[in-house]
C-alpha cells in the first residue's frame, strides 16, 4: 500500500481535515458519543461544511454502510447460531443501532474526503 493511501485511510479513521490532515473534524472522537462538528479546520481554515444541506449526499454513504454492516452482521449471526430468520433479523437489529451514530458520522467524513477529492476548495 502506498503512503499516499495508507495517510488518507488514517487520516479518515483519525478524523482529520482533507487538505492538511492535522486538523480535526470534530471536537471529539465519532466512536465515543455524539461529538459536535467544527466549522472550520483549525489549522488551514477549510470549510467542512460548505452550504446548507451539504450532508445531504452523506445519507447515500450512510445508507451504504449501514446496509454493508447488517448484512454482515445477519449473515455471521445466521451461520454462527443457525437462529431462524426473524430471530436473526431482530438480533441484527438490536445489534446495529448503536453503531449507528457512529457510521453516521463516518458517512459526513467519508463524504468531505469525495468532495475534497472531486471539487477542491481553494
Amino acid at each position: 500500500m502506498s503512503d499516499s493511501r495508507s495517510s488518507t485511510i488514517s487520516a479518515i479513521v483519525g478524523q482529520r481535515c482533507p487538505r492538511c490532515r492535522l486538523g480535526k473534524i470534530f471536537y471529539s472522537s465519532i466512536y465515543l458519543g455524539f461529538p459536535k462538528m467544527q466549522e472550520r479546520c483549525e489549522v488551514c481554515g477549510l470549510k467542512f461544511e460548505r452550504e446548507p444541506g451539504y450532508f445531504l449526499g452523506a445519507m447515500y454513504i450512510s445508507y451504504g454502510l449501514a446496509l454493508v454492516v447488517i448484512v454482515l452482521l445477519a449473515a455471521a449471526l445466521w451461520l454462527a447460531l443457525g437462529l431462524s430468520i426473524m430471530t436473526t433479523f431482530i438480533w441484527t437489529m438490536v445489534l446495529f443501532l448503536p453503531l449507528a451514530p457512529a457510521l453516521t458520522y463516518l458517512s459526513r467524513i467519508l463524504f468531505i474526503y469525495l468532495d475534497q477529492a472531486i471539487d477542491p476548495e481553494k
